[in-house]
């Protein structure tokens, strides 16, 4: 049987740290953000004036003070118009709050997603040859490339 976590009820419209968690793991989701707005909001039994950041494809998020900062970091820029067609990271932090310890959905700068080397292709071939040559170390591929252990025995034979 489906769960259904209590946090989805209460402000649906909105993403939060439970929708980043596969039962009891936390997951980290790449975003672009399509405008950045300040808006009403409810926010328990009160409406108030909030940031808010649309996402492409994913429920928007309300931005506090704390994920305002991180965004400004991550995208070099303080000003939301800067932060249009970028990506960031979204991922669940244990948080102290309210006297507990709980979840919180914090920002990030994107995390690289790096294409998998594959044997016998032709960048595995300019790989190898880059490796042997002394031009490049296993290292500096791995930069690159996500490179699995079968991979590397293969690159350094």
């Amino acid at each position: 049987m489906k769960k259904t976590h209590f946090k989805k009820l209460r402000n649906p419209h909105y993403i939060g740290s439970y929708e980043l968690m596969v039962g009891d793991k936390p997951i980290e989701l790449n975003v672009t953000i399509e405008s950045a707005t300040k808006e009403m909001v409810q926010n328990g039994d009160r409406k108030e004036e909030a940031m808010v950041i649309y996402l492409k494809g994913h429920k928007p998020m309300i931005v506090n003070l704390t994920n305002a900062k991180a965004i400004a970091k991550a995208l070099n820029s303080p000003y939301t118009e800067d932060w249009v067609g970028k990506e960031i990271t979204l991922y669940v932090a244990k948080i102290k709050a309210f006297g507990e310890i709980v979840d919180a959905l914090r920002v990030k700068g994107a995390t690289k997603v790096l294409p998998n080397l594959e044997a016998n292709t032709p960048n595995f071939e300019a790989v190898k040859k880059a490796l042997q040559s002394g031009s490049y170390t296993i290292e500096q591929v791995k930069t690159k490339y996500n490179v699995t252990d079968e991979v590397a025995k293969l690159l350094t034979k």
